[in-house]
Order: structure tokens, then C-alpha cells, then sequence
């Protein structure tokens, strides 16, 4: 059974992420870029499900700028078998991600699919539901547990409250949280190991699908500084500010 793998590239968690003078975006020239920390968690899985040997392949997939060939040379040394790259220069937004991966979904066959439950940078939180949406496959989300055996995969997942266990036939799609496991560390041996491993590069137009984006940003702006706090004398001054100053009661 071939396991897919969408992994995407971001700004480090590490850095402190700041907004362009323009307020167009993000800065992101000369920065720190990675693997979205949840994707690395789902690449992680895929590897566990192929050495408990109920996996035969794990394939790493990434949209985007031709630099995304380094989070999936990264990928590959984590343990993924060969990569996949749509490389494109133009913003994706979730729906354009999940119609690539419905595309290559069609083309590879695999069994399972994995991603990340959100990205780090947009914190969308939807391509893998628009991808099952779009691939007529049932879903599994913010899983923190996977078994897979007999044709079916035993999901748990958090929810309000606790958690719970849902039974879904594969092919299918989940999304891993971050309690789902803790990656490896990546060896140096493993990186030279990635770097002959198979990596394909399509275009959009290859697949056939359109990525115009369908949302503009119109502008990024950095959240208001917080005021410093003040001590007051007693209790009827804080609940007069309260009410009068800060208007919450």
C-alpha cells in the first residue's frame, strides 16, 4: 500500500515572523524556511506505518516554489521513499493545494493519505478536508493515534472534551496532530541517502488544474501593541476601571 505525504513549506517556527513595510505580506526574504511542523509529524507516521510493515511506499508530495525541493529532500531523509513537486510560482490557497493533490492522488492510487492538520503560516486548517471533499474519500481529522490493518484504518482523535475512535475504510484521508508522535532526528547519513532518491517536478498544466488564487489579501498588519498594566488601590477602583475603561462588565 503506497502512503501520500503533503508536507509544505514555511517560515521556521523559531522565527519571529515580521510584516513587510508595503503591508503586503510577510517578510520572508533571507529567512529561515522549513517543514510545517505538522506536516513533519505526518512524514513521520507514514515511516512508522512502513516499518511496522503495513506500508509498502511513502511518497513526499509539495506545492509551490522550486525551493520546496529542499523541505522534500528533507522529507526523504526522514524516510520517504521518493518525492513529488507541482512547482509553481503563484500563491496557493487551500482549494488549489487540495485539487494538485486530488490530481496526483488519481495518478499514484495510493491507500492512505497523511497531511499535516494546519499550516504554521495560514493556519487554514482545510486542505485535507477540501481534498476529501474533492476526492469522494472518508476522513479522519487532528488524529493523535493510527492503526491501520485489514483494509481499514482505527483512528483517535481529540475533541472537545476527550476523544474519540473512528473506524474508516481506506483509502482515506487524515490529518495529524501534534500529539500523534515526536519526529526523529535526521541523520547526516540519511541526508546524503535523500539526495539520490527519486524527485518528479510537474507543473500545474500538467496535472490540469488552475491555481489562480481566488482570494486577495488586501492587507497584513501586525496585531496592537499591548499597554503596560496599572495596580490599583482596591477592589471598587478595579471594578470601576473594568466597567468604565475597559468595558467588560
Amino acid at each position: 500500500m503506497k502512503v501520500l505525504v503533503a508536507v509544505k513549506r514555511v517560515v521556521d517556527y523559531n522565527v519571529k515572523v515580521r510584516v513587510k513595510s508595503d503591508n503586503s505580506g510577510v517578510e520572508i526574504a533571507n529567512i529561515k524556511m522549513s517543514m510545517n511542523p505538522f506536516d513533519e509529524i505526518a512524514i513521520e507516521e507514514a515511516v512508522r506505518l512502513r516499518e511496522k510493515g503495513v506500508v509498502t511506499e511513502v511518497i513526499a508530495v509539495s506545492c509551490g516554489v522550486t525551493q520546496c525541493q529542499e523541505t522534500l529532500r528533507t522529507a526523504m531523509a526522514i524516510g520517504a521513499d521518493r518525492a513529488i513537486l507541482v512547482e509553481t510560482a503563484v500563491e496557493l490557497q487551500p482549494l488549489a493545494v487540495a485539487k494538485l493533490l486530488k490530481a496526483l492522488v488519481d495518478k499514484e492510487q495510493p491507500g492512505l493519505i497523511i497531511l499535516g492538520k494546519q499550516a504554521i503560516d495560514d493556519d487554514c486548517n482545510q486542505t485535507g478536508q477540501m481534498l476529501a471533499a474533492l476526492a469522494d474519500l472518508p476522513q479522519a481529522t487532528f488524529a493523535s493515534k493510527i492503526e491501520v490493518a485489514d483494509g481499514k484504518a482505527s483512528v483517535t482523535r481529540e475533541v472537545d472534551g476527550g476523544s474519540e475512535t473512528l473506524s474508516i475504510s481506506l483509502p482515506a484521508v487524515i490529518t495529524a496532530d501534534l500529539r500523534l508522535n515526536e519526529p526523529r532526528y535526521v541523520t547526516l547519513p540519511n541526508i546524503m541517502k535523500a539526495k539520490k532518491k527519486q524527485l518528479e517536478i510537474f507543473k500545474p498544466e500538467d496535472l490540469g488544474v488552475d491555481v489562480t488564487p481566488s482570494i486577495r489579501t488586501l492587507k497584513v498588519s501586525e496585531p496592537p501593541k499591548r499597554s503596560a498594566g496599572v495596580k490599583v488601590p482596591d477592589v471598587a477602583t478595579l471594578v470601576a476601571k473594568l466597567k468604565n475603561e475597559a468595558k467588560v462588565i
